[in-house]
């Protein structure tokens, strides 16, 4: 059983499978002649969420046009996962109860690359009938400035181009065999074809980001606006470009959740068992775990604010998602990302890594590390909460306890959650640590400065067994391990003094824990969890009980 276009026309030998029920040749010329959405961000959400919602709506019919997905972060997902299986993907859906859904999603109509494809990506840009540019790229992918505020390079650079420089040096590159991986930064090349599609047709856009950060539409744009007011002051662009960017261009934010872990041994078993082929996972050049399947949860979630320009797909008909205003997804985002389930990750992902766990699931059955994202949760989070609405905290902060974390089907790995902790940290506890502060409550917190030490103790790269490991990857790592100084494992007697230069780090917390009075606190934590072989099962027994 191959995943292609062929291998699925004869429909008898897929029992157990969701096969597309629309026309995917007539799907791929539509979304070529006509192209309503194109996705920069090719990995495990993009194909587990959306593809499949784009799949619904053109099971029924509500959509025609198709995806035109874009990779501008290598090119394997394109190149090895979508072209040879004609574009199809396999998702598989692990519920709680041990039964899979298994479904084959054709709902991508064009698969490129900047590296290869960029004058194409340009015709696409130019169309009128593009609505939305949507983005998961993760949270690195919008910054154009490093840890310490200097801005890239790369963004230097671009800031001395002009849009019509960047586009026409990377069309060049594509036609040729010098890659252009790095050449420009995704965001002057988002901010360029925004202006030439000005320039073209002067149809609206929106450019929507799907990240798991907050305010990712706010990133976008902050990104984009900061390079175009460079242009103009450089005179590269005009002023009605500018205002193109500010005024025909919408940036609405968006809250999206759902866990889709690296690509499974076991699911990869399960395929091969039913007969499909050539669906081994692989490592990218750039670290990045892939296959041409998906493993995922089945809940899901996408609130959007309903601000395109030029009309949208009617993405509100699909699962999970909702179309709302900006405030309500604000609201939904800072419930999910700063109380109910993403700095529970974070505690789960920092306290595993150092007690040895590989398995979130595992994790819930621990015997302290349950009572411990409980207890921040509701002691700590719900009383800053906002509730948006039309998500209930509380029953979703449950579903992430009772049903979501304790999956022991889904695969996710506190080593993969660990991954960016710096970049992670400001909002999943920046955020609640900011509205204590404003409170004047957070000399009360035990919790929060409880994790906050957990990953100062992380840092060193010794587990609770005093043997080494190897942190995840993260932008921010050798610098704060650099921080610690020469803090030594089993030390005890760790001053404030040492731990401040890290503590104060806004750009790392969100905000400065020194000034906020909670170095003591965590320098005490820090001080119990470092104790030596042990320490950190003892630290937690002590505090969580």
């Amino acid at each position: 059983m191959r995943v292609t276009l062929e291998g699925i026309s004869d429909r008898s030998g897929w029992e157990g499978y969701k096969l597309p029920n629309f026309d995917i040749p007539a799907m791929c010329e539509e979304t070529k002649a006509h192209p309503v959405w194109m996705h920069f961000g090719s990995g495990n959400i993009f194909r587990a969420f959306l593809c499949s919602a784009a799949q619904s709506l053109l099971d029924s019919n509500t959509m025609t046009s198709g995806i035109t997905a874009v990779e501008s972060h290598g090119t394997e997902i394109i190149t090895e996962c979508f072209r040879p299986h004609d574009n199809l993907c396999v998702a598989v859906t692990l519920n709680g109860d041990g039964s899979m859904d298994k479904e084959i999603v054709g709902s991508v109509g064009e698969a490129l690359t900047t590296e290869y494809d960029f004058g194409r990506i340009r015709e696409i840009f130019k169309n009128p009938s593009l609505q939305i540019v949507s983005f998961t790229i993760t949270e690195k992918g919008y910054a154009l400035r490093n840890a310490a505020g200097e801005l890239s390079k790369v963004v230097e650079a671009d800031k001395e181009l002009a849009p019509s420089q960047i586009l026409n040096h990377l069309t060049e590159l594509a036609k040729g065999d010098e890659h252009c991986v790095g050449a420009h930064h995704l965001m002057s090349i988002i901010a360029a074809l925004c202006v030439e599609r000005a320039n073209s047709c002067g149809a609206p856009i929106a450019l929507t980001s799907m990240d798991n950060c907050s305010h990712n539409g706010e990133k976008i744009e902050n990104a984009v606006s900061e390079i175009a007011q460079a242009w103009l002051a450089a005179g590269k662009i005009t002023q009605s470009d500018f205002d193109y960017l500010r005024e025909k261009v919408s940036y609405p934010w968006t809250m999206i959740d759902k866990i889709t872990p690296r690509p499974d041994a076991k699911v990869e078993a399960m395929l091969v068992s039913d007969g499909l082929e050539d669906v081994k996972p692989f490592v990218t050049p750039n670290g990045t775990d892939i296959a041409p399947f998906v493993n995922a949860e089945h809940p899901q979630y996408l609130i959007i604010e309903d601000d395109f320009p030029n009309g949208r797909p009617a993405l509100d008909k699909a699962r999970g998602i909702i179309f709302t205003d900006r405030d309500t997804v604000n609201a939904c985002e800072r419930m999910k990302v700063c109380t109910c389930l993403n700095p529970l990750h974070t505690a789960l992902a920092i306290f595993g890594c150092l007690l040895g766990y590989t398995s979130i699931s595992e994790e819930m059955k621990d015997r302290e590390l349950p009572g411990l994202v409980t207890k921040m949760a509701m002691t700590e989070g719900m009383p800053v909460v906002v509730n948006p609405g039309i998500i209930d905290p509380k029953a979703f902060l449950d579903e992430c306890l009772n049903e979501r974390f304790p999956n022991p089907f889904m695969p996710d790995t506190p080593q993969r959650i660990a991954t960016d902790t710096s970049q992670k940290l400001p909002i999943r506890y920046g955020e609640n640590f900011k509205a204590h502060i404003a409170k004047g409550d957070a000399d009360k917190l035990v919790y929060m400065p409880l994790v906050i030490a957990g990953w100062l103790r992380y840092l060193m790269a010794v587990d609770d067994s005093g043997d080494s490991f190897t942190p995840s990857s993260d932008p921010m790592l050798s610098t704060a391990s650099n921080m610690l100084g020469d803090i030594c494992f089993g030390d005890t007697d760790i001053t404030e003094e040492q731990l401040s230069k890290l503590l104060s780090n806004e750009v790392i917390f969100g905000t400065d824990l020194v000034a906020a009075g909670l170095a003591p606190v965590i320098t005490g934590y820090f001080n119990e969890l470092n104790a030596g072989v042990g320490a950190v099962r003892a630290t937690l027994k002590k505090y969580v009980g």
